[in-house]
């Protein structure tokens, strides 16, 4: 598996509860695009409304900025497939208060181009200090086992 587009920021800024992975409605220049990692999924967001699931504020840049239909905009409202049993999940964990279905990365499974959203609890302030913490002090250790 190839990851095309990551959302580096959302391991800073959220929690992750569940992990879910879904297939993307795209045409044909996007999924070029998304291959050559011209995207971006920061501040992206998955809505679920009569049933469905939409990935809403991820943006595909253009294939070919020469070749593009003058109507092609970057950051529309993409539609996700997913089962009924997890649109039922994701839309009864999204009602609670503090969750949201956020992006993660844009990968390849056998050729397809998949999704992969989590259900996440923002993080706060003190949170994000002691994430950095532990990233400081891991690299701390790994550099003295290193030296010797």
């Amino acid at each position: 598996m190839v990851t095309y587009i990551q959302n580096k920021k959302a391991h800073f800024d959220f929690e992750f509860l569940k992990k879910f992975e879904a297939g993307l409605v795209l045409s044909g220049a996007e999924v070029k695009a998304i291959r050559q990692g011209k995207g971006n999924l920061k501040g992206a967001h998955v809505v679920v409304r009569g049933g469905e699931a939409f990935l809403v504020g991820a943006s595909i840049t253009e294939y070919q900025p020469a070749n593009t239909p003058k109507n092609y905009e970057p950051e529309r409202t993409r539609k996700l497939l997913l089962s009924r049993k997890e649109l039922a999940e994701i839309e009864n964990q999204t009602d609670q208060a503090g969750l949201t279905a956020i992006p993660i990365r844009l990968y390849n499974n056998k050729s397809k181009i998949k999704l992969e959203l989590a259900i996440a609890r923002g993080k706060k302030k003190h949170d994000k200090r002691e994430s950095l913490k532990k990233r400081d002090s891991k690299r701390e250790i790994e550099r003295t086992l290193k030296s010797q």
